[in-house]
């Protein structure tokens, strides 16, 4: 009976499955694109993806390395998150201009503003070079060899790939690195900040409503992509002009209804969707946990200061909405996967293929594969604790802790490469932080370093043993009353004079020799055994992708997530999280002014805003006398599709991708079609935001507005 069961699994597989993965847009003929007209496209393979006449992927954008945009009208206007263009908006703010309060509205090209360092990328073509990188690599013995030989083979393959003088080669791996792809690329680094919404639409419910639904943030800001005379990336130049692209996406004016065909196209960063049941009982049982809980302590610590102080509020808004979104994550994807019974299905997946093994003669090929999975994960079990201790104590929650880091960093370079790199690299440490120290408050680190130092010493494995009978608060005292890493004048007098003064110096500081002590500690004990047994799991995930696609022809694999070019459909779809309660598709004006708390960090609401409402002047984007704000369907994302287009089944930009629901995180390790919800704002709240709040008329004469419903009725 239970094989049966596992049969009927399997075979119903690919019916659930319609509502995830994440697909590489060139290869999306046979299976894909049949799917995809099942659940209602009307496109096909080509009108999404095609390198001889201008497609889909021509108008979407890697922007700035961490999020997508995309292009909506012909003169390179971009589309992306607010919390995307968060930093830029920043960085151009003021107290005379405040643009994260106000909002930010260019009513010519000529109040566009420029944003050093800033890239936007395009995909010109993908190729499979998979046998090329995999040249002499079979007959290698050890994990550490094939990655070098690898490595060898792609380094010349980027070289040596035909592209343009301005195209850049590059070559990433798929399913585990049974395949290898390589993008010919064209970046641009001329990006203008267009328009922003003020931070209380672009990031209204701010960490409260972080991971929830129902949603109703105006996630949006625009930006320009500015080129040379021949229409090819360049630095910025005043004589510089808008971009002219292949391909620009029209705008959607009719809405969406439950069941409609959605699909989001992005860089989706990363996933982990094919761990066997060992590494998943790992992160439920023993990673997210620590985590968590560390994190936990911080927020806490913080929260309680920002309470009090408006100006603690201040420095610390930023950084805490920073911790807390993955805390808020991890604890969604451990409650997710339990709920969904991951480790239990990944037990029952293993249990068919041990037998598919068997079954078809692999026993020496694959036969040990689960067992040295088991073995080794047992191994790493207390290194990669170890581990993420240090990252989440030292590396990131505790500022001074942080700070001392990048000094032994420092000091590492001073050992390997001599004084004139130590010197180079001093300038730079001492320039970059500070800005870190402006918003440093050292009452509140203190706190926070005394709370997560006891967790560390406490609770972390493989440290030195004076850290399990420390008196943590004589040591927080000690160091937070002596040590020149609390202010940035003391650690600008700290690191002064030639590289050798500087180096004593630092190890008399008492904050420099507790943080040598932990780093010389992982780096010594920690990190050298749990890289060695990493590289081990992942020839074994290698090996295990590599028997799934064998064993399981007819299975529906997906490579996971690794900040390339995917696409992603399902359908717009609501969803039950609990027992008697069910969530719609759609939310709309009158639930923010449900949640609108007047002066609120996270729930106030403009004063246009609320007149807009008052006298409901919605123009044409209101449906049923109602503005439509954000929507949810199952389209299969994960971070870095911030930004990303949801597009219709015409290819009609109908909203923009900005999160998940909370109670489906753990899709990035087990996606399930029940739970799992992305959030999109509504194209039609965004440009009733540019049009009737911000009177950004410019900026909606440039798009191409569509009907493709109304053109389809009959």
């Amino acid at each position: 009976m239970k094989l049966l069961k596992l049969f009927i699994l399997f075979l119903s597989f690919p019916i659930l499955a319609q509502q995830g993965g994440m697909w590489v847009p060139s290869m999306l003929e046979g299976m894909n694109e049949s799917e995809m007209q099942q659940l209602g496209m009307k496109m096909t393979a080509e009108d999404i993806y095609d390198t001889n006449t201008s497609s889909l992927k021509d108008a979407i954008v890697h922007f700035d390395g961490g999020c997508t945009a995309e292009i909506i009208s012909p003169k390179g206007l971009l589309l992306t998150n607010h919390h995307c263009g968060y930093d830029a908006i920043q960085n151009h703010s003021s107290i005379e201009h405040d643009y994260l309060q106000d909002g930010f509205w260019a009513k010519s090209q000529n109040e566009e503003l420029p944003n050093p360092k800033m890239v936007a990328t395009l995909i010109v073509s993908i190729h499979d070079v998979t046998n090329t990188v995999l040249e002499g690599v079979s007959q290698l013995t050890s994990e550490a060899e094939k990655q070098k030989k690898i490595q060898e083979n792609s380094n010349r393959i980027q070289k040596s790939f035909p592209k343009e003088s301005w195209q850049e080669n590059k070559i990433k791996t798929f399913y585990e690195g049974n395949q290898y792809l390589l993008f010919v690329t064209e970046t641009f680094k001329d990006i203008r900040l267009v328009g922003a919404p003020p931070s209380s639409i672009g990031k209204f419910g701010s960490d409260t409503d972080n991971w929830v639904w129902p949603r109703h943030t105006g996630d949006f800001s625009i930006f320009r992509i500015y080129a040379d005379k021949n229409n090819k990336p360049a630095e910025y130049s005043k004589d510089n002009v808008p971009y002219t692209p292949k391909h620009f996406l029209p705008i959607s004016l009719d809405g969406i209804s439950e069941g409609d065909f959605t699909m989001v196209f992005g860089f989706p960063g990363r996933t982990q969707e094919y761990l066997p049941s060992f590494a998943v009982e790992q992160i439920i049982n023993t990673l997210n946990p620590a985590k968590i809980e560390i994190r936990d302590a911080a927020l806490k610590v913080q929260d309680g200061f920002m309470r009090k102080d408006k100006a603690i509020k201040i420095q610390y808004a930023s950084k805490y909405a920073r911790i807390a979104n993955y805390w808020k994550k991890w604890i969604g994807e451990s409650q997710g996967l339990k709920k969904s019974d991951a480790v239990q299905l990944k037990k029952d997946f293993e249990t068919e293929f041990q037998k598919r093994v068997v079954a078809q003669g692999k026993q020496d090929t694959y036969g040990n594969l689960l067992s040295d999975f088991e073995k080794n994960y047992k191994a790493i079990n207390d290194y990669a604790l170890a581990r993420d201790y240090f990252i989440e104590v030292v590396y990131r929650n505790t500022e001074l802790l942080n700070v001392g880091f990048r000094l032994y960093q420092l000091e590492q370079i001073y050992k390997t490469k001599g004084e004139q790199a130590f010197n180079d690299r001093k300038e730079n440490t001492v320039k970059s932080l500070e800005n870190f120290y402006k918003d440093f408050n050292v009452n509140v680190d203190k706190q926070v370093f005394e709370k997560l130092i006891a967790l560390y010493g406490q609770k972390s494995p493989l440290i030195p043993t004076e850290f399990k009978t420390m008196d943590y608060g004589k040591t927080t005292d000690e160091i937070y009353s002596k040590s020149k890493l609390t202010s940035y004048k003391n650690l600008q007098s700290l690191l002064s004079g030639e590289a050798s003064k500087v180096i004593k110096a630092l190890h008399k500081d008492k904050g420099y020799q507790l943080v040598k002590k932990l780093a010389d500690n992982f780096y010594e004990n920690i990190s050298p055994k749990y890289d060695a047994i990493d590289l081990e799991i992942g020839g074994l995930q290698r090996d295990y992708m590599k028997a799934q696609l064998e064993l399981f022809p007819d299975g529906r694999f997906f490579p996971d997530a690794n900040s390339t070019l995917r696409i992603t459909y399902g359908q717009v779809k609501g969803y039950h999280p609990s027992d008697a309660v069910y969530y719609e598709t759609s939310t709309h004006l009158e639930g923010v002014m449900e949640k609108y708390i007047p002066g609120d960090y996270e729930f106030d609401v403009p004063a246009k805003l609320i007149e807009l409402y008052k006298t409901k002047n919605y123009g044409p984007y209101a449906e049923n006398g109602k503005i439509p704000v954000c929507f949810i369907a199952t389209n299969h994302t994960t971070g870095g599709n911030s930004g990303s287009p949801a597009l219709d089944a015409n290819g009609n930009l109908i909203g923009l991708n900005f999160d998940r629901v909370w109670e489906g995180t753990m899709s990035d390790i087990h996606y399930d079609p029940e739970i799992c919800r992305n959030i999109m704002v509504d194209i039609r709240y965004v440009l009733f935001i540019i049009d009737k709040y911000a009177g950004a008329e410019n900026l909606i004469d440039e798009m191409q507005m569509a009907h493709p419903k109304k053109s389809t009725k009959k």
